[in-house]
């Protein structure tokens, strides 16, 4: 493990995530820590850490490839972090909106409820 690419890593998916879901994700058992080590290095490092895309991007793009790929519980998280992230509710349906036309309505009808959902979820934190 690169231990600079983590450290940064953990600091974006702190600032995106929340410290309560990333303190949650570390604290797995002996099973799930590898796993989640390699997602904050690799993903929220190596990715996510790169300057060639905004954070605010990045968050519309993994939206609609979340959506694509029929991840509800996924897509909960990346809603939340989108709108952490700047994404506004505006933005969020655009997306939703290209889903329905590139990968499907079925895929835009739940990622619309899910994105609901988090919305009332959202407004109740701040």
């Amino acid at each position: 493990m690169d231990q600079q690419t983590y450290d940064r890593g953990r600091e974006i998916r702190t600032e995106v995530l929340g410290s309560a879901y990333v303190a949650n994700a570390e604290h797995g058992d002996d099973f799930s820590k590898p796993f989640q080590d390699l997602v904050t290095e690799y993903c929220w490092g190596a990715v996510w850490g790169r300057d060639g895309l905004s954070h605010k991007i990045r968050s519309m793009l993994n939206l609609a490839m979340i959506a694509t790929l029929n991840r509800p519980n996924e897509l909960r998280t990346h809603v939340k972090g989108a709108l952490t992230n700047g994404v506004t509710r505006d933005e969020i349906r655009e997306v939703f909106m290209q889903v329905a036309i590139y990968a499907g309505v079925p895929a835009a009808v739940d990622s619309f409820r899910i994105a609901r959902e988090v919305f009332v979820e959202y407004e109740k934190q701040q």
